[in-house]
């Protein structure tokens, strides 16, 4: 037991170190936290403002820290840790428009954090600003030191310096005063004054004008001079000399000469500088000298005037159409001179280049055959080393139109407008195409430009007008060329169209060949369509190089029977048809012969049938009476011969007449008998040969219809039957 009171305490005493604190969760609230200004958030500049910063803190400890920190524009200005309750007060003394901003405040105590909504000091005035110069009277080109100050301003600040109300000089400093070195424009008196404008995000605020200095700025007694010689009367061609010098004390700066003429430098130097040479016309402007003595900058200017000893030539051609191989001239000449100065023997022509086929004929002229192809020319004048160039002349001999082509553009169609083309194959533009019919001229086209094309729009009313049409062309004085005559085909838009049908309508037979010939009047190739009523499609296309065609149908059938028709188009493209021909196939002649012959035999049948019943009838009428026969008679001749020719015995027949039972089902019987023949045989020993032969029974002709071989065979055995005994 006391050992487990020792470990206990032992524990005990590692987990709690001497002066260490177990420190309970504390609980803080802070509330109603408020930024205040005073006296006033609107104040003047040199106000005392204090920014009073309170909050409403909620703790068990009485003396709980707190942090407190103010901020102006987001930026934080000043930090204080407190542990009282009172408020924070932060203190803006003789406050200025660099104060101006938007300040809010933020306290934290115990992990808990809580800001100020933000509130906006605005500070009204600004100090005067104050101008200080170095010197009141300084040279030309010497520069003064002028000083800007705002009293008592801080934060960035803007100066501005003005001489005579324009500005001249502008900077950014972040302190209330400026010095800056400052160059005044001219000779004379300058009046020199100064602002400022603090700039506090987004806003600038500028301060009023300070006061102003008079500040008076010397001539420098030094001047450039400028000198030409000859003063006047300067021709072209005389020598010209301008100096550049300077008159006056040498100054103590550095001096520099310039001479120039327009935007030529001619010369430049330290104390003099000039320029020499031979006067042109193009010499006629403004010379100037100008000295530059550090910022000082003076001039003098002077103008000449240069007369021309001659113009620069013009170089012009005659004949103004210009044709290969053909004679041309051309003429060099200065529309003006120096006559006082110059004779006209000192000024000369020539042609450039010198290898041109030309010859001079006289004082700038030159004759000669014009070029093949296009060539330049330039006319050079020279008199007393003055050289003048004329603008270049491009000669561009014409070639001479060659003979003329007509044809005709597309088709030509019979009665319609069409297009006749003229064209040459060489010749230079432009070229006028005349368009002839015979001799009469009916229109004139010019060409101009490299793709045009003379057209000309006609029509003829018979094929053989077209070969009347001929053209012409001409582009240059020479007489024009007339073209062959117009040879094209004229086409006949088709008409007259007829189908016609082989063979004819009356004779169309089955298994027939039917020919539908369709023939047109007008100038072929003709594409020929046969249609059938009810059928959109063609039975047949064809084209043809004559005005008709056919087309077959083989083996015809009932199926074949119709209306037909075709069309036709040619090149004039119109389509003409032709009237509805109504196609009916009849029977074909084989089947018209059988049925005949079906229908005779028939017929013949009928007749021999009829005929064999009607002799049927008599011979029963006349047996009716007898009742037997006996073995007939010798007879002399035949029956010898017949005896001897005949190896077969005699026959005897007996004829049996059996009644005929009534069959009441039937019609009601003829008078008749039932004939039964026997056929008794005789043996050669004369004794009778009696066998059992089959009977042969007839039909009885009142019953049903014997058949037509029944008959032939009861007429055959009627001859051959025995005389009946009495």
């Amino acid at each position: 037991m006391g050992l487990l009171l020792l470990l206990t305490s032992a524990l005990l005493s590692s987990y709690f170190h001497p002066g260490s604190v177990v420190k309970a969760q504390r609980v803080v609230i802070l509330k109603d936290i408020s930024l205040s200004m005073e006296p006033s958030h609107v104040v003047s500049r040199n106000t005392n403002v204090t920014l009073r910063c309170r909050a409403n803190v909620v703790s068990v400890e009485k003396a709980l820290s707190r942090e407190y920190t103010i901020y102006k524009d987001g930026n934080a200005i000043y930090n204080k840790t407190s542990s009282t309750s009172e408020d924070l007060l932060y203190h803006l003394s003789e406050v200025r428009v660099s104060d101006n901003g938007k300040y809010s405040c933020r306290i934290s105590a115990e992990g808990q954090q809580a800001t100020s909504s933000a509130k906006k000091l605005e500070v009204t005035g600004l100090s005067k600003p104050v101008l200080h110069v170095n010197e009141r009277v300084v040279a030309e080109g010497k520069e003064i030191t002028a000083t800007c100050t705002a009293h008592g301003e801080r934060g960035s600040i803007f100066f501005y310096f003005y001489e005579n109300a324009t500005e001249i000089e502008e900077r950014q400093v972040n302190s209330n005063q400026i010095e800056v070195k400052l160059r005044l424009s001219s000779v004379g008196t300058h009046r020199i004054h100064c602002a400022y404008a603090v700039f506090v995000r987004p806003d600038s605020f500028k301060s009023e004008e300070s006061n102003a200095v008079s500040v008076t700025v010397e001539e420098l007694h030094i001047a450039p001079v400028l000198e030409i010689f000859p003063h006047s009367k300067i021709y072209e061609g005389d020598e010209l000399f301008v100096s550049c010098s300077v008159k006056g004390p040498p100054p103590t700066d550095k001096m520099h000469l310039y001479l120039s003429r327009g935007n030529q430098l001619l010369d430049r130097g330290n104390t003099t500088v000039s320029h020499r040479g031979i006067a042109l016309a193009k010499d006629i402007g403004d010379f100037e000298c100008r000295l530059e003595i550090g910022s000082v900058v003076k001039n003098d200017q002077g103008t000449i005037s240069v007369t021309e000893l001659f113009s620069v030539p013009t170089l012009t051609v005659s004949p103004a159409e210009v044709f290969q191989r053909e004679d041309i001239t051309l003429t060099c000449k200065s529309e003006s001179s120096a006559s006082e100065r110059l004779g006209q023997e000192g000024l000369t022509y020539a042609l450039e280049p010198p290898r041109s086929q030309l010859v001079p004929k006289g004082i700038g002229i030159f004759s000669g055959k014009s070029p093949s192809n296009d060539f330049n020319y330039t006319c050079v004048a020279r008199a007393k080393n003055i050289v003048k160039h004329s603008e270049v002349l491009t000669v561009r001999p014409k070639v001479p139109v060659t003979t003329p082509k007509i044809s005709v553009v597309g088709r030509a169609v019979l009665g319609r407008r069409f297009t006749i083309l003229c064209q040459s194959d060489i010749g230079s533009l432009p070229i006028n195409y005349t368009l002839l019919k015979g001799y009469d001229q009916l229109n004139t086209e010019a060409v101009t430009q490299p793709f045009q094309q003379a057209l000309f729009t006609v029509s003829v009313d018979r094929p053989d007008e077209i070969s009347k049409f001929t053209c012409r062309a001409k582009n240059s004085h020479r007489e024009a060329l007339l073209s062959t005559r117009l040879n094209a085909t004229v086409i006949e838009p088709l008409s007259h169209p007829i189908l016609t049908v082989i063979p004819g309508l009356s004779e169309i037979s089955e298994e027939d060949n039917l020919h539908l010939i369709c023939g047109v009047r007008g100038t072929p190739p003709v594409t020929f369509k046969w249609y059938r009523v009810g059928t959109e499609l063609p039975l047949s296309t064809t084209t043809s190089d004559k005005n008709n065609t056919h087309y077959q149908v083989h083996g015809l059938s009932k199926e074949h029977s119709g209306v037909y028709y075709c069309e036709a188009r040619n090149h004039a493209n119109n389509v003409v048809r032709s009237e509805h021909v109504t196609i009916e196939v009849r029977m074909a002649l084989w089947k018209k012969l059988m049925i005949g012959g079906f229908c005779l035999l028939v017929l013949f049948l009928l007749v021999v049938v009829s005929v064999l019943c009607f002799r049927s009838k008599r011979v029963r009428l006349d047996r009716a009476a007898v009742s037997v026969w006996s073995k007939r008679p010798s007879e002399d001749v035949n029956d010898v011969e017949s005896s001897v020719a005949s190896n077969e015995p005699d026959v005897e027949y007996t004829e049996v007449v059996h009644p005929r039972p009534v069959d009441p089902e039937r019609a009601p019987l003829k008078i008749g008998t039932d004939t039964v023949y026997s056929e008794l045989q005789n043996s050669p020993d004369g004794a009778a040969d009696h066998h059992d032969y089959d009977s042969v029974q007839y039909p009885d002709l009142n019953g049903e219809q014997p058949e037509v071989n029944n008959y032939l065979l009861e007429v055959n055995n009627h001859q051959d039957l025995p005389v009946p005994v009495d």
